[in-house]
């Protein structure tokens, strides 16, 4: 069912949503099988409730900007504003990396 369900595609919401109705008991087995088998592990859900959350005060400007170059990115603006903080905190340990070379 697993093959199965990577090559699902449906023409509507409603579509999908009949599918996996019909599909509920099989499915459910599907699920108990791969526990049994440690096939299944924490989800990106399960893994986001274990970060800590924070929060800091932007300016509305920044925010704005921030929006626009994410949308250029095809990126949401929070997931754009993580991931520039991330690279500058990074910057400095790839600096010291390439001068100790």
């Amino acid at each position: 069912m697993l093959e199965e369900l990577k090559q699902m595609s449906f023409a509507s919401e409603a579509e999908e949503a009949a599918w996996w109705q019909s599909h509920e008991d099989e499915l459910l087995e599907e699920f108990k099988k791969a526990t049994a088998e440690g096939r299944v592990g924490i989800g990106t859900v399960a893994k986001r409730a274990a970060l800590p959350s924070t929060t800091i005060r932007l300016d509305p400007k920044d925010i704005a900007k921030a929006r626009v170059q994410a949308a250029e990115r095809g990126l949401r603006y929070q997931t754009y504003l993580k991931m520039i903080i991330h690279e500058a905190l990074r910057a400095p340990e790839t600096a010291r990396k390439k001068s100790s070379r």
